[in-house]
C-alpha cells in the first residue's frame, strides 16, 4: 500500500475531492504534476487535474522519472493497483518495473475523474536525441499526457526558490539550451516534454508553484513543487 496518499478509499476519494477545483478550460493536451505525498503536493496537484475533469481522451500516457531502478531508456509496469482499484495497462512491448510513485501518485486523481486504462511509462537516463525519438513515438492524437516531476530538493528555502524560478523559466520556455538549469527529479522525463510540446507547437503554462516550506514552515531544507498544463 501507499505511503504517499491515503490507504482507505473513502478517504481518498474525500482527500482527491477536496483538491479539485472548478474549472472551465476547454482542450487540454497534458500536465506537468509533482509526485511527493499528497499533504505536501497534493492540492498543486489537484488544481492541474481539475482541468480535463470534463475532457475525454482515447489514450493517457504518464511519463515519469525512475527512483528505484537505474537504466538506459524507458519501461513500463507489471500493474498498477490503488485503494481505487486497478487501472488497465495499454499493451505495450517495454520492460516490466514493479512499481513508480512518480507513476503511481497520479493513478487515484485519474481514477477519480473516470479513467480506467493508460500507458505508464518510466523514463531512465535518455538523451536529448533519444527524447526526441521518444516524442515522436507517442505523439498521438486525443491523448492525455501527464509529466511527473518535483522540483529542487533539500535547498534552504530562498535558495530553493531562485533555483526553482531557473526551472519554471526553462520549462516554460521549453529550453534545451538552458537544460542544465533544470533542477528537477524528473528532468528525463521533461526531455520528452520539451520534444513533444515543441513538435506540437504547445506551451506549457504555470498553475502553481510551492515548496513544502510554504505547507510545514520548516525553511531549513525544502522540496519545490509546480504544476502546469500545455
Amino acid at each position: 500500500m501507499s505511503n504517499w496518499y491515503p490507504n482507505n478509499k473513502e478517504e481518498l476519494k474525500k482527500t482527491i475531492k477536496s483538491y479539485l477545483i472548478k474549472s472551465n478550460k476547454k482542450k487540454i493536451n497534458g500536465l506537468l504534476v509533482p509526485h511527493a505525498g499528497y499533504i505536501y503536493s497534493g492540492k498543486i496537484a489537484g488544481k492541474a487535474f481539475s482541468l480535463i475533469e470534463n475532457n475525454k481522451y482515447k489514450t493517457v500516457i504518464i511519463f515519469g522519472p525512475s527512483h528505484y531502478v537505474g537504466f538506459y531508456g524507458i519501461a513500463s509496469l507489471e500493474e498498477i493497483k490503488t485503494p481505487l482499484g486497478n487501472i488497465d495497462i495499454e499493451k505495450n512491448e517495454l520492460r516490466k518495473l514493479k512499481y513508480e510513485h512518480s507513476i503511481d501518485n497520479q493513478i487515484p486523481f485519474l481514477q477519480y475523474l473516470g479513467i480506467k486504462k493508460l500507458l505508464p511509462i518510466v523514463v531512465g537516463d535518455i538523451t536529448i536525441d533519444q527524447a526526441k525519438e521518444f516524442a515522436k513515438q507517442y505523439n498521438k492524437k486525443d491523448t492525455l499526457y501527464i509529466f511527473s516531476t518535483d522540483l529542487s530538493h533539500f535547498l534552504p528555502y530562498k535558495e530553493c526558490l531562485k533555483k526553482d524560478k531557473d526551472t519554471i523559466k526553462a520549462i516554460e520556455k521549453l529550453d534545451f539550451d538552458h537544460f542544465g538549469k533544470v533542477d528537477a527529479c524528473g528532468r528525463t522525463a521533461l526531455k520528452i516534454m520539451f520534444a513533444l510540446c515543441k513538435e506540437n507547437k504547445w506551451k506549457p503554462k504555470l498553475i502553481e508553484y510551492k515548496n513544502s516550506g510554504d505547507i510545514t514552515k520548516d525553511k531549513s531544507q525544502v522540496v519545490g513543487y509546480a504544476s502546469f498544463y500545455f
